[in-house]
């Protein structure tokens, strides 16, 4: 199932990120709560292993993690925080696919190293096919 409300600004899905979905979140919960179970910190001190060493900033980044949860674009709070969506609600777009300009934006750029052209190759496909049509297709991630 898709909603529209899920299609970011950017042209990327939020219903396809693990962000949305919750699952690298709930997975870095679960493992913490499996090493503190477990004293895991006293066990790493004790483990032969020089990556052992590590371990509080493993264990800290897995709590960052915890964090990494998103509503989506247009109904969450990240929108705040997005350049992207900023720019895209002060032009009263629905998205950026609205904007004569999205194909050289260097808003984008930060995008590039997870996604590549992915959000691109989406919102060529949105201006052309519309949301239905972007919906009902494959998206790229």
């Amino acid at each position: 199932m898709t909603d529209k409300s899920l299609v970011s600004y950017c042209g990327l899905y939020c219903g396809d990120c693990h962000g949305y979905k919750g699952s690298i979140a709930d997975l870095a919960s679960d493992l913490r709560k499996e090493l503190k179970k477990y004293n895991f910190d006293e066990v790493a001190k004790v483990i032969p292993f020089k990556e052992f060493k590590n371990y509080p900033e493993c264990y800290e980044c897995l709590g960052a993690m915890e964090h990494l949860r998103c509503e989506g674009c247009q109904e969450g709070e990240r929108s705040k925080y997005c350049n992207i969506a900023q720019c895209t609600q002060k032009k009263e777009f629905q998205g950026c696919w609205e904007c004569d300009e999205f194909e050289t934006c260097p808003e984008f750029d930060f995008l590039k190293p997870v996604h590549r052209d992915a959000n691109l190759k989406n919102l060529k496909k949105i201006k052309k096919e519309g949301l239905e049509g972007f919906l009902e297709g494959k998206r790229h991630w």
